[in-house]
């Protein structure tokens, strides 16, 4: 697993930047008014694009993080990442990707 993002909670969701070595880019994590429960918890915008969108998750550990899927017509495939709190500052958050095999 790599850190791809590091972000910052607000009021009205989550913001900072993804940076990998085709990807840099600033990101917002937005509302989303949900209308099924299988819906995203919240919208991911690179300025006015949706790229994305995140699901409200918790862990085996009792962590809650977010599961995060990034997609746009300029990359390879779609990134699969979580955003979990960096112990110890409840402010501050880490995008981690890992790799999924299949769909």
């Amino acid at each position: 697993m790599a850190t791809i993002g590091t972000f910052t909670k607000n009021e009205s969701g989550y913001a900072g930047f993804v940076r990998t070595l085709t990807v840099n880019a600033k990101i917002r994590f937005a509302p989303a008014e949900k209308e099924k429960d299988n819906a995203p918890d919240y919208r991911v915008l690179a300025g006015a694009a949706e790229i994305g969108a995140a699901w409200k998750k918790t862990s085996e550990a009792g962590r809650e993080y977010l599961s995060v899927k990034l997609d746009d017509p300029s990359f390879p495939a779609a990134i699969y990442a979580s955003l979990v709190e960096i112990e110890g500052d409840k402010q501050s958050f880490s995008l981690v990707w890992a790799r999924r095999n299949g769909n």
